[in-house]
């Protein structure tokens, strides 16, 4: 194994050293995705440390999501996760696409709802007024990535269901048919557990962690008129916002 050596002179702990290095190494392509890195034996004999400094480098690694073990295999490079910044609306499609990435959509639900409590809360509604609530899968490559439930106020964009949105984006509809851009929002972000359904969907175990984002999108005249919850894979992305001081 060819290695970098680590710097004994060095005042940064051996840990940190052997992390920047494995951790280089993967973003170099050293690695790539899916292939098994070092086992634990070569990486204590090729940089002379200890298997505690070894297994706390790599659980470092692994809950950073850049590699995964495997009972009895090893420790492999995982596939990397998706950012998503948080300084603009942006649509999956368009987001995908950017990223040279195929995206996918399968519709789970659509239909006319009455707004309950929260959700008119949300939308500055009275409870009770109709809304249609569409719910989709989102997928890059063919691979679930998020499902996304959006509440939008009926009365703003009648016959919304008239197009498919398994194939056209939502935001292009509201735009081109109704006159409305979506031009700011707010939004709060928690973890959350996968339940039954969640994970059938995303194709991961259950009570897997995902990253919960509710959002109410405000139109150019600054009136709510989109409510959306999603619940993106944990594993797949990262949610990611420059702050300035």
């Amino acid at each position: 194994m060819t290695t970098q050596p680590i710097n004994r002179q060095n005042k940064l702990p051996l840990y940190q050293q052997l992390y920047e290095i494995l951790r280089g190494n993967i973003a170099r392509g050293v690695w790539k995705v899916g292939e098994m890195i070092p086992t634990e034996p070569e990486l204590i004999e090729g940089y002379g440390v200890s298997r505690t400094t070894v297994r706390q480098v790599l659980d470092l690694l692994v809950n950073e999501g850049l590699i995964y073990r495997q009972q009895g295999r090893g420790s492999f490079v995982a596939e990397p996760t998706l950012e998503q910044g948080l300084v603009r609306i942006t649509s999956f499609t368009e987001d995908m696409r950017q990223r040279g990435l195929v995206p996918g959509t399968q519709v789970i639900y659509t239909g006319l709802v009455p707004a309950t409590e929260d959700v008119a809360e949300k939308l500055s509604i009275p409870a009770g007024i109709e809304l249609a609530r569409l719910e989709r899968l989102r997928l890059a490559n063919g691979e679930p990535m998020s499902i996304e439930e959006a509440y939008l106020v009926h009365s703003l964009c009648p016959g919304i269901f008239s197009h498919d949105y398994a194939l056209m984006p939502l935001r292009e509809t509201l735009e081109t048919d109704y006159g409305i851009r979506l031009v700011r929002a707010k939004q709060l972000i928690r973890a959350v557990t996968a339940s039954v359904g969640q994970a059938r969907l995303l194709n991961v175990p259950v009570r897997s962690p995902l990253l919960f984002l509710e959002r109410v999108s405000f139109s150019q005249i600054g009136r709510p008129v989109e409510f959306l919850r999603i619940y993106y894979r944990a594993d797949r992305y990262t949610l990611y916002n420059e702050l300035n001081g």
